[in-house]
């Protein structure tokens, strides 16, 4: 375990090396959702297959998260940007990353690619997409019910969660409780900038897309991919926002293909600057 001064907030990172101390083929950065989530999301699924397949891994706690400490206020998308910018740098991470975004996570990782493309070799997005005010909406609404919720009756809320899922999924249930009450991050996260469509245009780098079946976010597949020069969306079916967690063979098996394809061509020359890259393979397109 590492904490890691970022500025105005200390975060908790978590990093999986290549095995035999073989040099990593690529970097990915692991970027984890909101309110019930951390960097174990990653840390028990996809995370220890991209080690083995020679990637370093960079997972960490987003601000107010996990192990992470929890400032009162800050918690705009531009912050969270911040805070990956600020890792990178503390970290001496100097070549483009593969960034991973499971939920929210991908929200972030999708800012970052347009604020800072050159260090952005490729993109995959899990249950998640671009800043946009309809997203804006969205998360204010979420944020909004969470929090009068838990403000109407938080012991009997979390009660219920204890009684009809699991005592860990209670435990994350109660630390996102904590982070709605004590912080700004109701008012915060649906006041933030959100992309022009231009913006999201801009993003060049390889980016993957990737849906449970069953969700209500794989209908924004077919507009990305309008958009995005060098996009691809994979659909798991059978399954909702938590594919990630229920899947994660058949998900980080397409990340993995995309870092690998990716890594390759860059280090062929075949892609000059990172976003040029060609598709990924063995994903099903849409």
């Amino acid at each position: 375990m590492a904490m890691v001064d970022a500025g105005d907030v200390r975060l908790h990172v978590q990093r999986m090396a290549p095995r035999d101390g073989r040099p990593a083929i690529a970097t990915a950065v692991l970027v984890h959702g909101l309110l019930t989530d951390s960097l174990a999301s990653y840390y028990f699924t996809v995370a220890p297959a991209f080690a083995a397949a020679g990637i370093d891994v960079v997972m960490y706690d987003q601000r107010g998260h996990g192990r992470s400490s929890r400032p009162d206020s800050g918690y705009r998308l531009d912050d969270n940007l911040d805070d990956l910018e600020a890792l990178l740098d503390r970290l001496a991470v100097t070549g483009p990353v593969h960034l991973v975004g499971n939920s929210y996570g991908g929200t972030v990782a999708f800012g970052y690619a347009v604020r800072r493309p050159e260090r952005v070799a490729s993109l995959s997005v899990i249950e998640s997409g671009p800043a946009t005010e309809e997203w804006a909406a969205t998360m204010g609404g979420v944020l909004h019910r969470v929090a009068t919720e838990l403000a109407h009756n938080e012991a009997a809320a979390l009660a219920w969660i204890t009684a009809n899922r699991s005592y860990n999924t209670a435990r994350l249930a109660r630390a996102a409780a904590r982070l709605v009450r004590a912080t700004t991050i109701v008012r915060d996260l649906p006041a933030g900038r959100v992309l022009s469509e231009d913006e999201i245009r801009s993003v060049r780098c390889p980016a993957l897309f990737l849906y449970g079946g069953d969700s209500a976010l794989v209908e924004q597949a077919p507009w990305l991919t309008s958009l995005l020069p060098d996009c691809r969306t994979v659909v798991v079916p059978g399954h909702e926002h938590s594919v990630l967690v229920e899947a994660p063979g058949a998900i980080g098996g397409h990340i993995l293909s995309l870092i690998q394809e990716t890594s390759r061509k860059m280090s062929q020359g075949a892609v000059e600057t990172p976003g040029m890259a060609g598709r990924p393979a063995g994903a099903e397109a849409r």
